[in-house]
């Protein structure tokens, strides 16, 4: 009867929407940005994964149905860069500046830092790409030797801490330029940064986004040439 229930697409898909839901009205309701629906929904999922001793691999038959949407959703990231492509060309020093320079930093930062925790080679690669989106952090763990799951996992620490700490660090130094705001923003922590981004205003949202995409590129590159 359990398997039944549970081991059916419908069951993925099902708990992965409902608990993400969830995870908004919380936000919503305490308005605590800390409380992130992504970091909400993943401990309500594995939570009742745990306490029913459901299988992980019942609950990706539909999740592999979402992570279907996960390459075409990053090749919609292109239409930032059409859609800004005005403010592209007035700030294209410091987006091409700043989008190297922070994957460059994220990148060894977070394999040398692993080395110096003593961690296994193999854990070392997987959080290499721990700066950009999630579809394209998984592919470049796949190809740099890196094992996605875990790199799911750094992906989304990183982007809930910008999106936690990143108004914090603007008002610590008293960074005043909403460009300097928006690029670092998506560069160190992708899309879920990027929602914070659009909360400080429409600039720094949209040099978030653009800057999230270049990021995601300069970062796919590096990695194969260094990695």
């Amino acid at each position: 009867m359990k398997e039944i229930l549970f081991s059916t697409p419908l069951f993925g898909l099902s708990i992965s929407f409902a608990s993400f839901f969830i995870g908004v009205l919380i936000q919503k309701k305490t308005k605590k940005s800390y409380l992130n629906p992504l970091l909400i929904s993943y401990a309500l999922i594995i939570s009742f994964l745990l306490i029913f001793h459901i299988p992980l691999e019942w609950y990706m038959k539909g999740g592999d149905i979402i992570n279907l949407f996960l390459t075409p959703a990053t090749c919609a990231l292109a239409l930032n860069i059409y859609r800004e492509w005005k403010l592209i060309k007035e700030n294209w020093l410091a987006l091409t500046l700043g989008t190297l320079t922070g994957s460059i930093v994220s990148m060894t930062f977070a394999f040398f830092m692993g080395k110096a925790l003593g961690f296994d080679e193999t854990v070392c690669l997987s959080i290499v790409p721990k700066g950009i989106t999630t579809p394209m952090a998984m592919a470049v763990s796949e190809t740099i030797g890196g094992i996605p799951s875990i790199t799911v996992l750094s992906v989304l620490i990183t982007g809930i801490t910008g999106n936690v700490l990143s108004p914090v660090l603007i008002n610590l130094f008293r960074i005043k330029d909403p460009t300097v705001q928006g690029i670092s923003i998506g560069t160190c922590s992708h899309a879920i940064g990027t929602s914070k981004a659009l909360e400080l205003g429409e600039k720094q949202g949209a040099l978030s986004s653009v800057a999230l995409t270049l990021s995601g590129i300069v970062t796919v590159a590096l990695s194969l040439i260094f990695f």
